[in-house]
Parts: structure tokens; sequence; C-alpha cells
């Protein structure tokens, strides 16, 4: 490998060393292990055509060169999208620094208890800012987060109204039509039937179990919902509110005039636009509904010391744990982008939040003032951002917008010929000038001039906000931006990511996330884009999507790729509803069972069952694979009703099934498609293909294979592949063509989370097609390299027939349990002080641990987590032979945070040194754990999920 080569970057183990590597493994070759892996029979039989890699400097210049395409313009469209001013404090120190970007959701919280504070954050901003008593982490936009909570609206209601088959969710007609369209999508699975229409004119029956408005709504007018929120209590029915979280600043919270939900966007706060994504949706709730509430929670509890705590509440709620029994297919969050708006709020506190928000308000003011002198009516009387404008008699709507992109500003123009402006925290005078002499020109009268700001607040007091914010002392003290610096990097310092150790999880990719691949993230080219501005504005963005969804139709050997579903989960979703479409589109709308087999990631059920879909399960044999036959007769048994089979490949067990083509061959004689999940597509890329292999569908994992990064728990990105008869049913936009004709939008972005393609186009450009080949065979290679160390003492569950791992494998840990007492959970917690995080625990089987150590990890560090694992085995045989004591040990007492080893008081049978440094390695370069093992069971017990005061929630 030469250095000049991205490959050679990419790859963790040099050339040299993969000859120890096979030697060690029993493979004369890579290319052996490769034919001893791969069933011959789904094996490709030419090479990528993808091109040659380029080098980081080529592709340097070549994002760039595109990035120059993209026109950034001043863009007062609104419409849940607006421009911000990121603080460079934040893009600096979380958005470019990988310490954020690359961990891993929080599910061991003793090594994330820096982003789990970060998160706790942003969730009380959401709860002070809505006025609500329980938010979440964050969900995936603003109208996923409406279908989220039109959906447990759905599932709360009362038996009576369960038993009446009350299915009626009234919306205002005022909602955003991308939030509409995705309520649309969502609904007609789950049999809820939407009205939308004047909420004016809205009268409760008793076919109605809830309402939802936005405030402000789409016209830019704030109305007052107290009156109708008591009338839909008193009907026995739930109000959920889309709210804009900057204008709560000033306007009453939803949460004081009664709303069971608030739900939106958190882009506001310091988010860049990014053509539509990656941006944290906020959900908040009444306490009494929070065993409903979709998502992750992050609540306070304490570790087995006492020592207050953070960790995600109410970890069985996932809905991926639920499988069939959930009632959300939720999966990934928008973690990293949620950090990013609680700290903005942490940076700007109260006093920033409000000054920012009222700069917003009477610049509009102002604006509206001197329209209307102009001649132009006024549409909405009540407003916080937005103001809605009838052109005068004799104004033309092709003059206002000639004008303005003279001045390269857009403006929101709607169906009847008015025109909307939409102003945001980066709008100062100058642009409220251009806005003003836009309008005098079309009108033809003189131009004014506005020489400073007016404070004037020009909403009605009644509608005004009078309760105060974010008073917690985190919102107080971190003004200068060496004190934000400061606290940033104490959190930073309390977290385990990728640029410590590997982080082996079995099933979650964790690659190496590029430098180079990264860089465009933070350039307003991309990130200063709104996803509704002219798509000639956007040529590079376009131009850089199409070559994507060409390279990823060629990995996966399908037709034609969507990007816009933006999670995995909601990849899984949307391949489901293509699917759905189809079948109908044949007079075959019928056809709603689902089968999936028992090893099948959560997801897989949740999704299936939120499509509307009835789940089959279908049985592994004693190796781990599909039961053949009993997916045979269950195909048969529903051929009349089978809609799909969801099947991942490699297997969860993380093994090539020799039957894979019988089995896609089994559903198709049976009426069905093939859904692959493309979780585990790192072992397939250049080797095979799920359309080679005989798959219908496959949503990618970006943020696993295609090298965009996990950020502490988001973004995710999951576009869809499908085979030339499925592309047709791709999903639309209502508010942008982006050229499909197929089911309605999945996402609130036509495009979904554009601003990391980026991430992705790059990892495939500088690879080529030969560097993606050679990086699946290295993840293949690590696997084996790690499983032949470690088959010894714990087992490796599963193999294919050959003895041979794909890319990653379960290692057996039952056993110990009735030997020494010791779990696989004691093991996680062990592997922190060796400065590791756990392999994927107790999934897909319960009592193991899944380990996948990618190809971007160095011999080194495969050796040093192998030697950590086998000094943990060593532990263990300690407490089995009696050297260590069964419950005072090592294991039992993990992890060891640094104020007990430091401590005076040391009460254990064993050493300090033995605690913290039980390999010499770690003396180099020591992850000191913030707090002991907590104490999950106190934490669902006394849930508090927001800052308070530690005196009113922590014993004595």
């Amino acid at each position: 490998m030469g250095t000049d080569k991205f490959v050679s970057r990419h790859i963790g183990p040099r050339d040299h060393e993969i000859d120890t590597m096979l030697k060690q493994v029993g493979a004369s070759s890579l290319d052996e292990l490769i034919e001893q892996t791969v069933p011959s029979s789904i094996r490709l039989d030419k090479p990528l055509n993808i091109g040659k890699g380029l080098t980081e400097r080529q592709y340097f210049r070549k994002i760039h060169d595109i990035a120059q395409q993209n026109k950034v313009y001043n863009t007062y469209i609104g419409m849940g999208y607006y421009d911000v001013i990121t603080p460079a404090v934040i893009t600096r120190n979380v958005l470019e620094n990988p310490v954020w970007y690359t961990s891993y959701t929080p599910y061991q919280a003793e090594i994330s208890q820096g982003r789990l504070e970060a998160l706790l954050n942003f969730q009380t901003v959401v709860t002070e800012l809505t006025g609500m008593e329980l938010a979440n982490a964050s969900l995936l936009d603003e109208a996923t987060a409406a279908a989220e909570a039109m959906i447990m609206l759905f599932n709360a209601r009362s038996r009576k109204q369960a038993k009446a088959g009350v299915n009626v969710l009234f919306a205002d007609e005022n909602m955003w039509p991308q939030t509409k369209e995705v309520l649309i999508t969502r609904a007609k699975p789950m049999g809820i039937e939407l009205e939308f229409g004047d909420i004016h004119a809205f009268e409760c029956n008793d076919k109605v179990f809830g309402v939802m408005v936005q405030y402000p709504n789409s016209n830019g007018t704030i109305e007052s919902y107290k009156e109708l929120t008591e009338k839909v209590h008193a009907n026995g029915c739930r109000i959920a509110v889309a709210a804009d979280l900057m204008a709560l600043a000033l306007l009453t919270p939803p949460g004081e005039w009664g709303a069971d939900v608030v739900f939106g966007t958190t882009q506001r706060f310091g988010v860049p636009m990014g053509y539509g994504g990656p941006h944290a949706a906020f959900f908040a709730t009444k306490e009494e509904l929070k065993r409903q509430l979709p998502g992750r929670i992050i609540g306070v509890t304490k570790d087995v010391n006492g020592k207050r705590a953070l960790r995600m509440a109410l970890q069985t709620r996932e809905q991926h744990i639920k499988r069939e029994r959930a009632t959300s297919n939720i999966c990934t969050a928008q973690a990293l982008l949620a950090t990013m708006a609680g700290f903005y709020a942490v940076y700007h506190g109260e006093e920033g939040i409000k000054r920012i928000s009222e700069r917003i308000h009477t610049a509009a003011s102002q604006i509206a003032r001197e329209v209307q002198k102009l001649g132009y009516k006024q549409m909405n009387a009540q407003f916080f951002d937005t103001i809605r404008f009838e052109l005068p008699e004799g104004v033309k709507l092709e003059d206002i917008e000639r004008f303005s992109l003279d001045l390269e500003m857009n403006f929101r123009y709607f169906e009847n010929g008015q025109v909307g402006i939409s102003i945001d925290e980066t709008t100062n005078l100058f642009d409220v000038n251009w806005i003003i002499e836009v309008f005098a020109k079309a009108a033809g009268k003189d131009i004014p001039v506005i020489g400073n700001f007016s404070d004037e607040v020009s909403v009605a007091p009644e509608l005004l906000r009078t309760s105060s914010f974010l008073t917690q002392d985190v919102f107080t003290k971190y003004r200068s931006e060496a004190e934000m610096t400061r606290y940033i990097k104490k959190l930073e310092r309390r977290d385990i990511s990728l640029t410590h150790s590997m982080i082996s999880l079995g099933s979650c990719t964790m690659k190496l996330n590029a430098s180079t691949e990264m860089f465009p993230l933070s350039w307003i080219e991309f990130n200063g884009l709104h996803p509704f501005i002219p798509t000639n504005q956007a040529l590079g963005y376009h131009m850089m999507m199409d070559e994507l969804r060409g390279d990823l139709s060629e990995i996966t050997g399908f037709a034609d790729v969507s990007l816009q579903p933006n999670s995995g989960a909601a990849g899984e979703y949307a391949g489901l509803l293509v699917i759905q479409a189809y079948h109908e589109n044949r007079g075959e709308g019928h056809r709603n069972v689902s089968i999936i087999p028992a090893s099948a990631h959560g997801t897989n059920p949740a999704s299936a069952v939120m499509a509307g879909m009835k789940v089959v399960v279908v049985k592994c044999d004693d190796n781990g694979n599909i039961d053949v036959e009993d997916l045979r007769a269950k195909a048969e048994e529903h051929k009349e009703n089978l809609s799909n089979l969801m099947v991942t490949y490699p297997s969860t067990h993380g093994v090539f099934e020799e039957s894979i083509i019988e089995v896609c061959q089994i559903i198709h004689d049976n009426g069905g498609q093939v859904y692959m999940d493309g979780a585990n597509m790192n072992a397939q890329v250049g080797l095979t293909s799920p359309g080679h292999i005989g798959a219908d569908v496959c949503h990618l994992n970006l943020h696993k294979t295609f090298a965009i990064p996990h950020g502490g728990g988001g973004p995710g990105v999951g576009p869809i592949g499908v085979a030339k008869h499925l592309v047709e049913f791709l999903p639309q936009h209502s508010v942008i063509d982006n050229g499909r004709t197929g089911i309605s939008a999945v996402a609130a972005a036509p495009w979904g989370s554009a601003s990391v393609l980026p991430i992705t186009y790059g990892y495939i450009k500088m690879l080529g097609g030969e560097g993606l080949t050679q990086s699946t065979k290295m993840a293949i290679l690590n696997a084996n390299y790690m499983a032949s160390h470690l088959k010894e003492g714990y087992g490796i569950l599963y193999t294919g027939k050959n003895g041979r791992v794909a890319h990653e494998m379960i290692l057996e840990c039952r056993h110990f349990k009735a030997d020494s007492g010791i779990t696989e959970t004691d093991i996680a917690k062990r592997l922190m002080d060796y400065g590791f995080h756990a392999p994927t625990l107790s999934f897909p089987v319960h009592g193991t641990l899944m380990v996948e150590p990618t190809e971007s990890e160095s011999l080194q560090e495969l050796d040093r987590f192998i030697s950590a694992m086998k000094s943990i085995y060593a532990e263990i045989k300690e407490v089995e032979n009696g050297t260590a004591d069964k419950e005072d040990n090592v294991l039992k007492n993990a992890p060891h945070p640094a104020y007990k080893v430091v401590s005076d008081e040391w009460n254990h049978s064993y050493g300090r040194e033995k605690a913290a440094y039980p390999l010499e390695y770690i003396r180099e370069n020591k992850f000191w754990i913030d707090v002991a093992r907590v104490d999950d069971a106190y934490g669902d017990r006394n849930l508090v999920c927001s800052c308070e005061p530690i005196e009113s929630y922590m014993e004595d």
C-alpha cells in the first residue's frame, strides 16, 4: 500500500502484517480466506465499476469544485428551516471534533457520561421552552416527530376509545406541507384516518382521538389554542403541538395552556440547514405518557457508591427490543445535532436566546410595517418571524421573484400568489433594507431606507411568555469562549470514542471516519442551503448525489437508490412501503405478511408493524442459520398474503449462510419480495451484492458501512436500493420535485440528511472499486484473526461451513455464569478498565458478546483488544478456581472509577493496581472512568430527565 493512496490510510493492518495474520487464521492468502468464507454461489464475477480511487488531495479539489456549484443565497423561505449562526466554539470543538462525532450510542453509561450530560442539557432546554414535564433526547426531524406524536396519541387512547374504533386525528390545514405529507404516509398503514381542516371550525366528535396544530402556523400566524385545548380535553382527546422552539422564548409555551405533546426541530439552535439535515427534532410530553414516549430518554441515577450518574432511562422502552410489539421503530436519534443545540443554549443562556428571539421578531416587524406602506396587504396580524403578503393590483409575482434573485435572496411563494418572508438570526440591517427594496421595486415605489433596528415587540400581550426558563446553573456559567471551551472539554474527557480505542460493536461497524471525508460539513456551500430553494442553486449537491446514487446502485447491484430515508429504521420502513406499493399496483394490496427470522435485528419486526404488516417468525437451526424447511412451510402457508421476507446478510450471527439464494427463491415462488437489511453490508461490498443474491430491496446504513460517523447515537442515514421493477415506487416529495412518482415522503426533506452525504461520497471516491473490495476483505480477515485468538476460552458461537466467520462473531459467555457467577455484563464493564468500549451485549443471543473489529483497526489495536479479552478470561478463571472472591472481584466491581482508585479507603481483596492497570500497556494511555457501575433500577424508580439541583433527587 502506497501511503499516497487513501486505502492505506483507511485500512489498519500494513501489507507486511497481513501474512502474519493469515498464518494465524490458517489461510495461505487473502483470496483463499474469502473463498472459504463467502459462498462461491453468490460471489461477483467482475470487479466493481466505480473507477480508481482518488488521493486525498485529488478528492479535496474535486469536492471543493463541486461545492462551488452551490449558490449560497439569503433564504427567507422558512417552513421549519432557517439560517443560523453556529458559535465557532461549537463548530470547532463539537462538530469538527472526533471525540464527539465518533462515539457510539450511550448504552454503556459509565464511559458515556460526557455526552449523556450534553443530552440531558438538550432535554432540559426542550422541557423549559415548551413548558412540558418530560422530553426525549431527540428524534429524526420535525415531520417524523409529528408522525410519532400521532401514533403515540393513537396508542394512548382510552380502552373505551380503542374498543369503539376511534381512529381520527384532526390536523390543522396550516401545518407545514412536508409534515402533512409524512403524516399521510405514516397514518395509512396504522389504520389512522387523517382529517385536515380549519382549526377554527373544528368540532370534537366521538371518532376523534387527537388534534394537531402548528404554533406559529404555516402562514406565520400565532393562534391562541388555550380554548381549543380545553375543548379537546373535555371530549376525552389529546392535543399535539408543532412548535418553533426559538419562538417559545417570546410566546406562551404550549405546556402552560395544557398541550399533551409538543414537538418540532431544534435546527434554529445553532445547527446549519444543510440542504435538509441532519437536525435534531425534539419531542416533549406529560409525565403520565412517559411509558409511551418514543426514542431515548436520558435520566439521572447514581452509581453503586452513591455518586450522581447519568444513563439512558427506561431502556426496555427501546423499540427494537419490543420487536413486533413495538409502537415505533425508532432506533437512531440525532445525538450529535442535539448536543450542538444543547451547547448553543448553554452558551447563550436565557438572556441570549431571548435577545435573539426578540431581534428576529423586531426585524420581521419592521419589514411588515414598511412593506405595508408600499401598498401590500399583510395576511397575518399576529406573527413571530414570518409575514405573509398579498400583492396589490398591478404588482407581478414574477417581478418579486426576479428582483429578489438579483439580490441573491429566496422568498416563499404560495400557490395563491402571495409571498412569505421568514426572518432568522442572521438577518441584519442590510438584509432588511434589501428585502424592502424588492417590494418597493416591484410596486414601482421609492425605496425606503431603515437606519436602525426597533426594539418594539408587536405580539399581543396575551400571547407573550411571562415565565422564565433555563435558570439552572449550567445555563448561566459559560458565557466566555474560554469557559465554554473548558466545559465542552470537561464533558469530552468523560467519553470513550474511536479517538481512544477500537469500538468493537458487532453489527454497528465503527470504522474510521476520515478527516478528508468530514471537511465539507463545515463549508457554507454545503451547510448553508435551504432544502426548498430552486434546484439550480444546488447544482453541486445534485451532481454529487447523482454520482453517489450511481455508485451505490453499482455496489448493491440495484437499478436505483433513494437518498431520502434519514435513518436505518426509516430505510427499512420506506423499503417495506415500496414493496407494498408494488403489490397494490398489481392488485395484490392484501399481501401483508412479513416473514422474519428469529435472529433478525429488532427494528425489522418493529418496522414491519409500523408498515401495517403481520409478522411471522421463522426459526433458526442449531448452527444459527435460517431453518429453510420452516421458512418454506411458512411461505407456502401464507403464500396468498405473503408480502416479504426481511433478512440480514451475512446473518446477524456473523455467518454467510449457504442457503441464501434458495431462501430468496422460496419467497419469490410464493409471491413475495425479499427485503435485505443492509446492517452487515460491510462484508458484502465488492464481493457480492443484495441484487446479485436475489434481494429486491436493501437499505444501507451510511453511518456503518459507508463511513458517516455515529455521532454519539446519530445521525444515521438509511437510503434504499431497489430492483428495476420497484424504481417507480421510490418516495416523492410534496414541496420540491425530487424526480420520483412513488410513495409519499418518509422524511421532511426531499433528499433526507443531505449535508452528511459528502462523507459517503468521499469514502467511495477515495477508495474506488478496488479499495472498497479490499476493505471488505480486510474486515473479514480482521474478524477471523480475532476469532482465531478468542475461540479458545470463550468459544465462537456460530461459523460457516469452513469454520469461518464473516466480518463479526459472537463470543460465547453463558458458560461463565454457571461456573463463576460472572456474566457478559461483568465482562463488558471490566473492559472499560482496559480502556475499551464493550462489544454488543446480549444481541442477538442473550448471554453473549458480538464483536466486529472493522477493516480500519490496526494489528496492534486488534492485539491490544485480544490481550484484554484474554486477561479478562484469566480473571474469570481466578474466580472459578477460588483464587479470587466470588463477589469481591475485579469483574463484579468493574468499572473502577478514578475517584475510587485514589480513595484513602480501599476494602477490596485485590489491589488498586490490578483494578486500574491490569495490563502494562494501559499505563501509557489510561482512560479514567468518571463513575462506577450505574444503578439502573434506582434511575427508573426515580425518573429525573432534566437538569435540577442535586439535592432535589439524590438520597442523603
